[in-house]
């Protein structure tokens, strides 16, 4: 049985992409006979705050369905300060350190990359003729800051761009999350060994239901994840044309409060908010809804929501509102319909042209018949293991 090493910032029971993408890694090379152990920080995302049932640990070490959980600290934080979450970053870097010199470390590691100064301190202390590092790249950083507008070309943004190809260049193996990762990478790195890896999920999608309780007539339309700047769920409440869709919204993050005091200050939308559910509830709740909408407030390169392959493989169809390859795969692959990015008219002439007819079962089968077919995770994780 070969050990495997995996380092993130993020893992359950936090929520989120980036926690549910890393632990269904780590499950898959459990379930293909690797022992795998995985380094986080002591869990606080989104909330800012360490969970409850974790505070006052320095560190915490458990066995969690037969992967080695090890919780390090972390100075959790979601202020919005550069320095404050610069030192957050920094002070999970200085816990990974702090592991690295006490205990043994694997010869195959896969480290997950944002954040790009975790990446670097795992990238230079682990590096090794002896030992394999897989550098599992979900976004595009720098890039993605300055899209979002989170950054902005100075001396910083260079630094973080030698960092980042810093981290190319020590990695044996990249994994991208989209075809504009590794296009990226490669274009820096024209030798460098990448492999597509999709965040496909793995759960047992339930039976599809067509019943929407819905009197109206009206498109039942749901959002469920992150409430946070780059989605635009507050820009889109208040842009959407209510003639055509019921807007319904599930999670937690920054724009929540401003989310509920429009909806209370506008009691004559349809718009309502249901709070924050467990991803296994959120599953059988989602396929009461016609339509899932995908939105993005900026086209950012190299990002592909994680929620077009949720969606699909529940064959909840989609509309995608974000560009970039997100837009290409659910066309190419018929999960729903594109509307233009940051284009609200373009949206809702989108949405008026959507037959509520049209989102029948025939219709949700044919879109997880599609999503098995091109993303399956047992094969993608297969070939991950061939390169391990």
């Amino acid at each position: 049985m070969k050990d495997i090493l995996i380092i993130t910032s993020y893992y359950p029971p936090e929520i989120g992409a980036a926690s549910n993408r890393i632990f269904h890694l780590a499950e898959g090379l459990k379930n293909r006979s690797f022992r795998v152990s995985v380094i986080t920080p002591l869990p606080n995302y989104p909330t800012g705050k360490i969970f409850k049932s974790y505070r006052g640990k320095f560190t915490r070490t458990s066995n969690e369905k037969g992967i080695t959980i090890h919780r390090l600290w972390i100075y959790a934080t979601v202020s919005k300060n550069k320095v404050v979450r610069l030192f957050a970053m920094l002070s999970y870097s200085f816990s990974l350190i702090w592991y690295f010199l006490f205990h043994k470390i694997p010869k195959t590691v896969i480290v997950q990359s944002p954040p790009l100064l975790v990446a670097f301190t795992c990238c230079t202390f682990l590096r090794s003729k002896k030992r394999k590092l897989v550098l599992n790249v979900s976004d595009l950083w720098p890039i993605a800051g300055l899209e979002l507008g989170a950054l902005k070309r100075n001396f910083s943004y260079r630094v973080l761009e030698r960092i980042e190809r810093s981290n190319y260049k020590k990695a044996n193996l990249i994994l991208g999350q989209s075809e504009e990762i590794l296009t990226h990478i490669t274009d820096l790195f024209p030798k460098k060994k990448t492999l597509l890896y999709r965040n496909y999920p793995d759960f047992d999608s339930p039976e599809i239901s067509t019943l929407t309780n819905n009197d109206s007539g009206k498109i039942k339309m749901v959002y469920a994840g992150l409430l946070g700047i780059a989605q635009g769920i507050l820009r889109l409440c208040q842009e959407l044309d209510y003639k055509y869709v019921e807007f319904h919204i599930y999670g937690s993050g920054a724009e929540q409060a401003s989310i509920e005091n429009y909806i209370e200050a506008h009691p004559e939308l349809s718009i309502r908010y249901h709070g924050e559910v467990s991803r296994d509830v959120l599953h059988k709740v989602l396929l009461k809804y016609d339509l899932g909408i995908i939105p993005l407030l900026n086209r950012i390169y190299g990002s592909v929501p994680s929620k077009i392959f949720e969606y699909a493989k529940l064959g909840l169809p989609m509309l995608y509102f974000g560009g970039g390859e997100g837009e290409a795969i659910v066309t190419e692959h018929q999960l729903g319909w594109v509307a233009k990015a940051g284009e609200y008219d373009d949206l809702n002439r989108t949405l008026s042209m959507i037959k509520k007819t049209s989102l029948n079962e025939t219709f949700k089968e044919r879109i997880k018949s599609s999503a098995a077919l091109h993303f399956d995770l047992k094969k993608q994780l297969d070939s991950l293991v061939l390169q391990l």
